[in-house]
């Protein structure tokens, strides 16, 4: 069914397409099997977070209702598509970056995130309309991952699941071209469940070196390009034309000379069956184009977006882009969101941003923007106020707010 456009009232809805929380330890061992609760409570005590804001006050953000609440609100934001955070149990680190878990992880690794989603479904149920929860799964044996998608599906985690990003020297789990996966991308397709892939994670371990950053903040959107190329050129989408792909946290204007790329490439190998000296088997050559394939399965969360990421628009189509606030990483727009929505979409129609803030959103992930109305009529920014051009930067301005009008 095509996406029809909805209208904005007098107050913009805001949905962030990308958001955090998860749950503290404490909370994750109440819902992890009781098999493993021993084996938790050993490997608890011997962990140290290394993340300063998992560590102080503002870990609070992730759980705690009525602070977060506060300060979503505070901010105009009234629903939220969520993303995992915190450290699960057995996790080695941040759950974004933990990377896949080797064989001898697995069952812990596993067991560990099936007590994050146990957790997520209530936390999600406690304001349905406002919470979209993604469920992790894992890749390393496919039945089980089938197995967990069920799960989500069954539970109502709406926002669908977060689909692993492989790391290149990742050798215990199959990249996502594989064929083995097929069982996998169908029954995903037959769910309906949005599978999300998040900015950040796929990079190889560079190692302990003082420039090791350097190369992760020089690479990272490299890897975020890969899971749609490799999702892509192995003819997943032309095998499942239903299913949602969803790229989050990664930017967005990059799509742009990378389709445009891709649909040279793709047009000359079915001209010609060849480029240069390669020559493809016939199962190789894809009958649509980057773009056809982009428009029909691709979704993106662009987070903190900037006047280049914009852009993407002419490629994704005007219902496949989605604005996320990134909550509560201290990157994202907070507290300055809708000075950023200002200095973005200020000279936009209103119908047009209430799709960029809201309406792509709801229709990819199910909010009742009806149910959601009433809030965003008490805390949403009006649609006179986000097209009030920013004069002035607060002497204040964070990072993402200076991306926003172009200054950083």
């Amino acid at each position: 069914m095509a996406h029809v456009p909805s209208a904005p009232g007098d107050h913009y809805t805001l949905i962030s397409a990308d958001c955090h929380a998860g749950g503290s330890h404490d909370q994750y061992r109440e819902y992890l099997d009781p098999a493993y609760r021993d084996q938790f409570d050993a490997w608890r005590g011997e962990y140290r977070n290394p993340f300063r804001d998992l560590g102080d006050q503002r870990k609070l953000r992730n759980w705690d209702d009525e602070l977060r609440i506060s300060q979503q609100e505070a901010d105009g934001v009234v629903g939220e598509v969520v993303f995992p955070n915190t450290i699960p149990p057995f996790f080695p680190s941040f759950v974004l970056f933990a990377g896949p878990p080797r064989p001898e992880e697995y069952e812990l690794r596993r067991a560990g995130v099936h007590a994050h989603n146990r957790w997520l479904v209530d936390w999600c149920s406690r304001f349905p309309d406002q919470r979209a929860g993604i469920g992790q799964i894992f890749l390393n044996d496919v039945d089980d991952a089938i197995a967990d998608a069920r799960w989500i599906a069954e539970q109502g985690l709406r926002g669908g699941v977060l689909l692993p990003n492989v790391p290149p020297d990742c050798t215990w789990v199959k990249p996502l071209y594989h064929p083995d996966y097929e069982p996998l991308w169908a029954e995903l397709e037959a769910l309906g469940l949005p599978v999300n892939v998040h900015g950040g994670t796929g990079l190889p371990d560079y190692g302990a070196f003082a420039f090791s950053l350097l190369l992760y903040l020089v690479e990272v959107p490299f890897y975020a390009q890969r899971p749609l190329v490799h999702m892509m050129l192995s003819g997943a989408f032309e095998r499942h034309p239903d299913l949602k792909f969803v790229i989050t946290e990664s930017g967005a204007e990059w799509i742009v000379p990378l389709v445009e790329r891709l649909d040279g490439v793709l047009e000359t190998i079915r001209a010609t069956g060849a480029t240069g000296e390669l020559r493809f088997a016939e199962e190789a050559v894809l009958p649509k184009s980057a773009t056809e394939y982009v428009r029909q399965n691709v979704w993106m969360g662009v987070s903190q977006p900037t006047p280049g990421d914009l852009r993407a628009r002419d490629v994704l189509g005007p219902d496949r882009f989605m604005w996320g606030s990134d909550y509560p990483h201290d990157e994202g727009t907070h507290p300055f969101t809708v000075e950023g929505l200002r200095a973005l979409f200020g000279d936009l129609p209103p119908a047009e941003i209430h799709e960029l803030v809201a309406g792509n959103a709801a229709a990819l992930y199910g909010f009742d923007l009806d149910a959601l109305a009433p809030i965003a009529e008490r805390v949403g920014p009006t649609v006179e106020q986000v097209a009030t051009p920013l004069d002035e930067l607060p002497a204040d301005a964070n990072d993402a707010l200076r991306r926003a009008v172009g200054a950083a």
